[in-house]
């Protein structure tokens, strides 16, 4: 049994050493192991703006067909511990048999997929950080294992800043996309039955769901496309509050990051939904990369007039404030973002030749270099921020 502390250095270690999604998720998952025994493991990332799925790490988990039934309980169907149930109550972790006083048949998912393949008790985690929610982290066990005790939930609630801190970092070294070639660069349309499987799609669409296929030959539609569908269904059953989205990020293995939106053809039961897939441009990544840096709204602002090339002055009286409020904001900026100049500045959180505002608005020169060195080491607190 490994200590809470030396388990948070580890981590810590580990989020500095940079790298992608999987190897930070195999990477936690092996440190988790050294105090919280676990005999499956499932590592998601969620787009920050809409908490939909858009890619999994698993080992001896739910594949295949069965890891797209889960993306469909959880953004249309009601089920115990939902990632955003968690997100909402900020519970932050918790567990299948504490939730269901040792009950786990009241689960779903647990009666439909985990029980049939021997999974017993479950622990997930939402992985949160300043608001932001970069992901989910599920724990399972054999049924012939003891459930997860307080404690255990406990510990992971602790150090799921440090996961979310982690997740982030990892999607924000991989926000860059390639050069796209000129047959890579158009929207692909799907048409989804009622039960998410295809109806038709173009053959661009056919191409991209070919390349989001990572969950392997058993299944054809990309999980976070079921994610997509799913919510979209449920914003079209008013079961969702006004202004949510029903679209992803999702950044394919080839490294293209494409946007995925879902909208609803009509109002009868059966009916279809559309889900087009594109390269995400500018005005889609640019938020990602806000946020992953951790901008504020008014950092934002700033930032995007300074790569208009504007002076000091000129940016406060654009915001209305003063200048030395305005050195302030810049101060936190480069400290966020690890540079010590405004031409750093701009070749880091910028990229491309062209793009529209870190929110909305016009197009400006815009540059990247994707190598955070914001660090990592001040804990998180309450294990919710990181």
């Amino acid at each position: 049994m490994t200590s809470p502390d030396r388990l948070r250095a580890d981590l810590v270690r580990l989020v500095h050493r940079g790298g992608g999604v999987r190897a930070f998720s195999l990477g936690a998952a092996q440190i988790l192991a050294r105090s919280v025994p676990f005999d499956g493991v499932s590592v998601l990332t969620m787009d920050p703006a809409t908490c939909i799925l858009t890619s999994a790490f698993v080992e001896n988990g739910l594949r295949g067909e069965a890891a797209v039934r889960i993306a469909e309980i959880e953004y249309y169907e009601s089920d115990v511990n939902t990632f955003g149930a968690l997100a909402r109550s900020g519970r932050v972790a918790a567990s299948l048999s504490g939730t269901t006083g040792g009950d786990l048949d009241r689960s779903l998912r647990h009666r439909e997929l985990r029980a049939p393949k021997g999974f017993g008790d479950e622990l997930r985690a939402v992985l949160v950080s300043n608001a932001a929610t970069w992901g989910g982290l599920t724990l399972g066990r054999a049924l012939d294992r003891e459930p997860f005790a307080p404690a255990e939930v406990a510990l992971v609630a602790s150090l799921s800043g440090y996961l979310a801190e982690g997740l982030r970092r990892a999607i924000l070294l991989t926000a860059r996309s390639p050069e796209l070639r000129d047959d890579d660069r158009s929207a692909g349309l799907a048409l989804l039955a009622a039960d998410n499987s295809i109806s038709v799609a173009d053959s661009r669409a056919e191409a991209w769901l070919d390349e989001l296929a990572t969950t392997g030959p058993d299944t054809r539609v990309p999980p976070v496309v079921t994610a997509v569908a799913s919510r979209a269904r449920r914003i079209a059953d008013g079961r969702e509050p006004s202004g949510v989205l029903a679209r992803a990020r999702v950044r394919t293995p080839s490294g293209i990051w494409l946007a995925v939106r879902g909208s609803v053809l009509g109002h009868e039961d059966d009916a279809q939904t559309a889900v087009t897939l594109e390269p995400a441009g500018p005005r889609e990544l640019a938020p990602l990369i806000a946020d992953a840096y951790e901008l504020t709204g008014r950092e934002r602002a700033v930032t995007q007039l300074v790569a208009l090339g504007l002076a000091t002055d000129a940016i406060a009286d654009r915001l209305q404030v003063s200048p030395w409020t305005v050195q302030g904001h810049l101060k936190s900026i480069f400290e966020k973002v690890g540079v010590s100049s405004r031409g750093e500045l701009v070749a880091r959180i910028f990229f491309g030749h062209y793009a529209p505002r870190l929110t909305d608005g016009e197009p400006v020169a815009w540059s990247l270099s994707s190598d955070p060195s914001r660090s990592a080491d001040t804990p998180p607190t309450g294990g919710t921020s990181g």
